[in-house]
């Protein structure tokens, strides 16, 4: 192995440790006690493993129900987000009208705006049409600012398929929907894969809005978990890292399993656009 592999390697291996550290301290601080917590070390070595600190945050933490919250919101999303994504992209890229061009522009700069940048106008609009704590004032913005993403995507993969493909089945009779959802839609599953990913580890772990918008518990996703366990003079600090361990780890997993149809599809996309 030459030097040059062996700085390539060592540079590698140190920035995997500093985004890995994180995770290592937040296991770390959850199976502690809260007094083991204010020491000077970086990480602390547990003079007991409280294992009971994730039971505690399972049960007294609502983390089953806050899990199915955000379960069915997130899915709700991903499957909105791709329907709409193939639609937009196939009406701005393949069919022909005037102002194609200036609606696909239009729905691509909301990757420039940051989803927080919406908040107070979001909350003023839902609390007029009476929708702040509904399942509506979480889907809604999660839909809204994945699209210009999803919609990216798609468009590049879209320009790879042949346009015959298309016409022949126009010539046999087919239908806009049933060319969309039974010949294009198929042929998109890389880029489907990719989005639906993305969608839901971009939202998964949104806290701000979800916040702002609800105040009962029927909705609310499960990093309100952690709220559970704060109190007006003293908070559980080590079962509240273990509800955000808890939180983290459907994320985590989702991202270890499926890493390379991410990066795939992102590389795809942007070779074939």
């Amino acid at each position: 192995m030459g030097v040059g592999k062996i700085v390539l390697w060592t540079v590698l291996i140190l920035v995997a440790l500093v985004q890995i550290f994180p995770l290592v301290w937040l296991v770390d601080f959850s199976l502690g006690s809260s007094t083991e917590m204010f020491t000077n070390g970086i990480l602390i070595i547990p003079q007991k493993i409280r294992w009971d600190n994730y039971l505690t945050a399972f049960v007294d933490g609502n983390v089953a129900h806050y899990l199915f919250n955000s379960f069915f919101i997130n899915s709700l999303a991903v499957i909105l987000v791709i329907v709409i994504s193939v639609m937009a992209s196939f009406a701005c890229s393949r069919m022909k009208w005037k102002l194609s061009s200036l609606v696909m522009t239009i729905l691509l700069l909301g990757m420039m705006i940051p989803i927080h940048a919406t908040l107070l106008p979001n909350y003023k609009i839902y609390n007029t049409l009476g929708l702040t704590d509904t399942l509506w004032a979480l889907l809604i913005p999660y839909v809204a600012f994945s699209l210009p993403q999803g919609m990216f995507l798609m468009t590049g993969f879209l320009s790879s398929i042949p346009r015959e493909l298309e016409e022949a089945a126009v010539m046999d009779g087919c239908g806009i929907y049933r060319i969309v959802f039974q010949i294009i839609f198929p042929m998109l599953k890389p880029s489907i894969a990719t989005v639906s990913i993305m969608t839901f580890l971009n939202n998964w772990n949104e806290f701000i809005m979800a916040s702002t918008y609800l105040s009962s518990p029927k909705w609310k996703t499960l990093p309100f978990s952690v709220l559970e366990f704060t109190g007006e003079y003293s908070s559980n600090y080590a079962v509240q890292f273990a509800v955000m361990a808890l939180t983290a780890a459907p994320a985590v997993l989702v991202y270890i399993i499926l890493n390379k149809h991410i990066t795939k599809g992102v590389a795809m996309g942007a070779v074939k656009g």
